[in-house]
């Protein structure tokens, strides 16, 4: 194995829905190829088998527009980086046999690493670059944390969902009102035009800095029965207004938690991240509370908050330069949690 301080890494992201491949030398991402899949969209949500067929039918070709793009030869590769988990496990196991066989073909090293790390990490992509120690909200449709960023490799969760995450309640409150998948993206839209006053909706209680938000879809879902009742045009009616109303409240929720752990914490260096940290009101409403409190805020490009393999490339930058790799005998972890 070549020890060296620039490594050339090629990075490989197949944990849900986007197979994803990323070349990182000297710790600059050269380019992030992503192919999303489409197949999802009429069945309302990700479907775990046609997911993992779709990942098979295009990592070669994800891979190869990678090294193409980036200049890199294979035998330039100083090691092959993956997303180990958390997420699909046919999905995972796409990527990491992928992994495996183009790291024994060139004889070089492998590193696993733990997509929600990674995406705290893809702050460190481009400027500007938030100092240690800082505070990341990190938001999906899967996971809602606040992580405590010590160090590159040293990670610990402040506090975490205890049942949903605020991307699936996004999600799955947009399916209620019959809009298409992915819900959430529509929802931000369509809340622009709304008044985020026009409706109440009911908060939950948790202690510390732990989320819940299984209480608020099933609120939701009698709010719009009730209403329906009076007016079986409603939604239609109410659209922008339903929109911005709910997307207030989810942001609030994530906010007060968030002005929880800085203070509890000290720290003023607070970033987000995942795919929901693409959400404009979350955006706005995070840099007026930043002005408000004097916070210095980190918000990474839109093509770096949802699953892409640029992040998985920097994360593996970082564990190579501490001598960080794996074995042929790695195996998928869907619940894999930040720490280990």
């Amino acid at each position: 194995m070549v020890q060296t301080l620039h490594p050339t890494i090629l990075a490989i992201e197949s944990s849900c829905d986007e197979t994803s491949a990323s070349v990182i030398r000297s710790g600059k991402v050269l380019n992030n190829v992503i192919a999303s899949q489409e197949v999802h969209h009429k069945h309302g949500g990700v479907v775990p088998e046609l997911a993992s067929r779709a990942h098979q039918q295009n990592i070669l070709r994800v891979v190869n527009e990678a090294m193409d793009q980036s200049g890199i030869k294979k035998n330039e590769l100083n090691a092959i980086a993956f997303t180990r988990g958390p997420g699909l496990m046919g999905s995972l196991l796409v990527g990491v046999s992928f992994a495996k066989g183009m790291a024994l073909a060139l004889d070089i090293p492998m590193i696993e690493v733990n997509h929600m790390e990674a995406h705290v990490l893809a702050h460190f992509i481009s400027e500007p670059k938030p100092q240690f120690p800082f505070l990341c909200l990190t938001v999906s449709g899967g996971h809602t944390q606040i992580v405590l960023v010590k160090s590159f490799l040293e990670l610990k969760v402040l506090g975490q969902t205890q049942d949903d995450a605020v991307g699936e309640a996004f999600d799955k409150a947009a399916k209620m009102m019959g809009l298409p998948y992915p819900g959430g993206p529509l929802i931000d839209n369509y809340a622009k035009l709304g008044n985020a006053s026009a409706f109440k909706f009911s908060q939950t209680s948790m202690p510390d800095l732990d989320f819940s938000f299984s209480g608020i879809k099933t609120a939701f879902l009698y709010f719009l029965r009730d209403k329906k009742k009076e007016d079986e045009n409603f939604v239609e009616k109410n659209l922008n207004d339903i929109c911005a109303s709910l997307q207030r409240h989810l942001v609030q929720m994530l906010l007060q938690k968030l002005k929880l752990a800085a203070q509890q914490t000290g720290i003023k260096e607070i970033a987000i991240a995942g795919g929901v940290a693409a959400n404009s009101g979350l955006r706005n409403a995070l840099t007026d509370l930043a002005k408000e409190l004097n916070w210095k805020i980190f918000i990474p490009e839109f093509q770096y908050c949802t699953d892409n393999a640029a992040m998985i490339a920097m994360a593996a930058h970082y564990k190579f330069l501490e001598g960080k790799f794996c074995g042929m005998d790695v195996a998928p972890v869907p619940n894999l949690e930040v720490g280990y």
